[in-house]
Formats: structure tokens, C-alpha cells, sequence
């Protein structure tokens, strides 16, 4: 049983959090939270306290579930609202500055081993591996 949890109109750029999204998608929770908790990137820290509450949903969700086979199964940055704020500039000129914001959704779930990111390699080697013993 999936459990998920949002974060919304974090004050970033959605572009630096997809970073960290990119990094963690699919990947164990343990893994992640390590991850996480040494990443020098600023956005690092809201997003691990996102993951550590979507863990929460799940224990609530599955007493007595077992946490060591959890991984991130989906997550994913929307754009939030932009705020529109003006610069001085030359010569009596006005420079946009936009600033932005970000959605994140964390879904998380038991993760079945053999399941998940597998390479093109891997899957070929795989293959040739049950070719030969078949």
C-alpha cells in the first residue's frame, strides 16, 4: 500500500529540485535519507524531511509493515506560483525578476527486488544469461 505526501510552493527554482528528484527516483529510502542528509545542494533539506514524512504516511497506513524493503517508487517537480518582482536597471529601466516556486510529490512503497531502474546492459546480460542456461 503506497503512501503519499506534497510539498507545496517550496521557494525554489523547480529546475534545482528536479536535480535531487532526478538523484533519488526509485532508489530505497535508506539510501535516500543518507543521501540526502550529506547533499550540499540547499533544497536537499526540505526534500528529506518530505521523504521522512511519506514514510510516516506509509507506517500509518501498513502497521506493522516492514520499512527495509520501502523505496521511492514515484516522485515528481511541478512549477508553483512565480512572483513577479521588478529591478532597477540603467537609465531609468525596470528588470524583470522572476520567483519561483515548486510542487513536489513523494510516493512511496514496498519495492519487489529484480523490480525497478535496470540498465540496457543489465537487462541484455540478463537475457544471455537465461539463453544459456535454458
Amino acid at each position: 500500500m503506497e503512501a503519499v505526501a506534497k510539498l507545496r510552493n517550496y521557494p525554489t527554482s523547480p529546475r534545482k529540485m528536479r536535480l535531487l528528484a532526478d538523484l533519488i527516483r526509485g532508489q530505497k529510502v535508506e539510501l535516500v535519507l543518507a543521501e540526502l542528509e550529506f547533499n550540499p545542494k540547499h533544497p536537499a533539506v526540505p526534500l528529506r524531511k518530505l521523504v521522512l514524512s511519506a514514510i510516516d504516511n506509509w507506517k500509518q497506513k501498513n502497521e506493522g509493515g516492514d520499512i527495509s524493503q520501502l523505496g521511492i517508487k514515484t516522485i515528481f517537480v511541478d512549477g508553483g506560483r512565480t512572483l513577479k518582482r521588478m529591478r532597477p536597471a540603467p537609465q531609468g529601466r525596470g528588470y524583470r525578476v522572476r520567483k519561483r516556486s515548486n510542487h513536489v510529490t513523494v510516493i512511496v512503497d514496498t519495492i519487489v527486488p529484480g523490480e525497478g531502474k535496470q540498465s540496457k546492459k543489465a537487462i541484455a546480460k540478463a537475457k544471455a544469461a537465461a539463453a544459456t542456461t535454458a
